[in-house]
């Protein structure tokens, strides 16, 4: 976090890094959105993290393998990384000194510039039927939780595994959801158990699409139905990922862990299917997608869950047109490889410049020392600039401004432009109030040369820069 609520100047790093490791493990019901690569014509990662924080409101990202490459894409953008590691190595990480140099090699490098908040340890493991995968889940994400604290990274990364609505014996009613005999208390209790013990969340792969029909249809997508009625608790259900969601409840809740956070780590709906698919096609991927992010973020929770927000990551960014099986499975993506939308959910931002927040100073502008007062002129974060560099000017600024307008109160938690929380998009604010306030000359932009002027207004949504 770049600027705090209180007090409005003066933002110590330290308590910078203080909030981003309690943001680590806690949840605020916000978007995230599963980046896969399992494709030949995606753009460069670093267009995807560029485009992801200036373009849109996603501030959460779930990537599929520990690839240098994606995670060191995202550093300095604050966005929240979780990072999978795949199946076939999760026997292997049962053993320390390899799980200690995997920390090393995948971890270590490229924490904190990238923000990494959880691990997964595999993906639906329990569904694959591997004794060997499934016998060695636990151990693994023990030890590889024994690793990070080796590395003093064990309350700043969570670890947990996703799971699909297939370790599931019972779901409906949902108040009658129990998991499979055997895994229920020889795997899942020892597993939520460390997730209780290491303030983790249990993670859970939730698709409507997938266990709908011609006539539960409407109830998939939050459209209008007459609903379930759980004969048990005498509650009518609206929709089906509520009754989903509260079949995992019902069955964690029998094991003792009913007050386990549970996370979305993957949903989706698809924008083309076979003939035979019912509901594929994009105004219903549209349609579920949108009703998703406004239901998981409306703190009304489930039934059995009532008054929270639950954190969601949509499946996923891109259609990947290499991924094998049915047609469905290579169109879940919210975006095309040229980064247009494949749909409207509303996860653009109002105004989605492409210079964003930061930009390059232009031929035509000087780059400091004359004096140029016209119209139409803000102060941003030059391209490149250091991340520790704008976080002292924050600091400057802020306490420079007080008493003088709105100060940096835009960018206090709360404020309009809060988000994106990052330090380069607060820094862009920031010194531009200062920049506007001092009069707009071409010196007042420099802050030891980490800022450019623009003639592209680098407002977006609510959030307006003066001029």
């Amino acid at each position: 976090m770049a600027a705090s609520s209180s007090p409005p100047h003066h933002v110590p790093t330290a308590l910078t890094l203080l909030f981003i490791l309690v943001s680590a493990t806690t949840t605020n019901g916000s978007i995230g959105v599963n980046y896969g690569t399992v494709a030949d014509d995606l753009p460069p990662p670093g267009e995807v993290a560029r485009f992801l924080l200036q373009s849109t409101v996603i501030n959460r990202v779930r990537i599929f393998d520990p690839n240098p490459e994606l995670i060191q894409a995202f550093a300095h953008t604050g966005i929240q990384i979780t990072v999978t590691v795949p199946n076939d190595q999760i026997p292997r990480l049962a053993n320390l000194s390899f799980a200690q140099q995997w920390i090393k090699s995948y971890i270590q490098p490229y924490f904190p510039a990238t923000n990494l908040v959880r691990i997964l340890v595999g993906n639906e493991v329990l569904s694959t039927g591997n004794r060997l995968l499934i016998g060695t889940l636990v151990p693994a994400m023990q030890t590889l939780h024994a690793a990070l604290a080796g590395a003093s990274l064990d309350r700043r990364i969570q670890i947990s595994t996703p799971h699909s609505l297939g370790i599931l014996s019972a779901s409906t009613p949902p108040s009658a959801g129990k998991f499979h005999g055997g895994y229920d208390v020889h795997i899942l209790k020892p597993l939520l158990g460390f997730l209780r013990s290491t303030n983790s969340p249990f993670m859970i792969n939730p698709y409507p699409f997938f266990g709908c029909s011609e006539e539960t249809l409407d109830y998939a997508l939050f459209r209008p139905n007459l609903g379930f009625l759980d004969p048990n608790t005498r509650i009518r259900y609206t929709n089906m990922l509520d009754a989903q969601l509260d079949a995992v409840f019902s069955a964690m809740k029998s094991l003792g862990f009913g007050d386990l956070e549970i996370v979305i780590a993957e949903t989706g709906w698809p924008s083309k299917g076979e003939p035979s698919q019912i509901g594929a096609g994009q105004e219903n991927a549209a349609q579920y997608n949108r009703n998703l992010m406004r239901h998981v973020n409306s703190g009304d929770g489930t039934p059995l869950m009532p008054n929270r927000t639950f954190e969601t990551y949509i499946f996923s960014l891109f259609n990947e047109d290499l991924k094998p099986g049915p047609t469905c499975e290579r169109n879940f993506g919210l975006f095309g490889p040229d980064l247009t939308p494949a749909y409207d959910v509303g996860i653009l931002r109002p105004t989605a410049r492409s210079s964003g927040p930061t930009a390059t100073p232009s031929p035509a502008e000087p780059d400091g020392g004359g004096e140029r007062k016209g119209a139409g002129k803000w102060c941003v974060a030059k391209e490149g600039a250091d991340v520790d560099s704008l976080q002292r000017n924050i600091d400057y600024v802020c306490g420079a401004l007080v008493g003088l307008g709105p100060g940096c109160g835009p960018i206090q938690e709360g404020g309009e432009c809060f988000f994106p929380d990052t330090v380069r998009a607060h820094a862009a604010y920031a010194m531009n109030a200062f920049y506007q306030a001092m009069g707009r000359n071409d010196y007042d932009c420099d802050f030891r040369r980490t800022g450019a002027i623009t003639a592209v207004d680098p407002s977006y949504g609510n959030c307006k820069y003066g001029h």
